[in-house]
């Protein structure tokens, strides 16, 4: 059997668009520009999130001149939006600027946690789906919140591993699995990854797709930081299709016990 190509044979389709990469990134958190174009190089990702409410689009040296150099397409959201007005407010502006009708959509609640407002998410996203938006909503783990954010017409469900910036990983892979069991669109796991094991588990439990961007900006090194985790990414896609062996309470031999004999010393041996 040939070993699939993930970068060709296996690409991530979001509304009927094609992504070789499924390793998706933020920009907040980098040192400099110079940092960022390099971990953004080194991660291969062909489609990166900018926080509309913190970049100028017609300022030179921006994050948008980086992500042109680099061929990267521009994914804005509405980071810092706490009201679905704020938060459909800065996505039509975002289309009126960038020239794109695709928005990450994220209304948090407050700024201690982060955390998604599922009221205001809600009401955003249907507003911005008429509109004729193709959203991606950053969401809690919340199986029910993700099916209903589907059935509003969202693109893509984006469900939270841990808060934003916080590294702890996954915190309830139970629930991103009973997401990913009932979804008929893409499934981005979003924020809180620290490593690269915490992408490659996001991949084996079935996620389409992995958007982060504190993990590599904030480590020592961003550029191998961002290389570990494509790697990490397309080895947790290649797990899940291969699929794992079930999990077992006991040992079990990789070698058939047949063929096996007892020797006149009572050491077991095989044929």
């Amino acid at each position: 059997m040939r070993v699939t190509d993930t970068t060709a044979d296996d690409p991530l389709v979001i509304a009927g668009e094609t992504f070789g990469s499924r390793l998706i990134m933020g920009t907040g958190g980098a040192p400099s520009m110079r940092v960022l174009e390099e971990a953004l190089t080194a991660s291969g990702t062909e489609l990166t999130t900018v926080a509309m409410r913190r970049v100028d689009p017609s300022a030179r040296g921006s994050v948008l001149d980086v992500l042109g150099r680099c061929g990267i397409r521009v994914l804005p959201n509405t980071a810092g939006c706490f009201t679905a007005g704020e938060a459909v407010l800065t996505a039509k502006l975002a289309r009126e600027a960038l020239g794109t009708a695709w928005v990450k959509l994220e209304v948090i609640a407050d700024e201690h946690t982060l955390l998604p407002d599922p009221i205001e998410l809600v009401e955003a996203a249907e507003q911005l789906v008429d509109d004729g938006f193709t959203v991606l909503p950053y969401t809690n783990d919340d199986p029910v919140l993700a099916r209903r954010l589907e059935q509003i017409g969202c693109a893509a469900v984006m469900p939270l591993g841990s808060p934003i910036g916080s590294g702890l990983g996954i915190r309830n892979p139970h629930n991103i699995e009973l997401i990913v069991e009932r979804a008929g669109v893409p499934v981005i796991l979003d924020a809180g990854l620290g490593t690269a094991s915490d992408a490659a588990l996001a991949m084996e439990l079935g996620c389409d797709a992995v958007l982060l961007a504190t993990a590599v900006t904030r480590a020592q090194s961003p550029a191998t930081m961002a290389a570990a985790m494509r790697h990490a990414v397309e080895a947790g896609r290649l797990a899940r299709l291969a699929g794992r062996i079930p999990r077992r309470r006991l040992a079990q031999a990789s070698s058939p016990w047949e063929g096996i004999g007892t020797g006149s010393d009572g050491v077991t041996s095989a044929e």
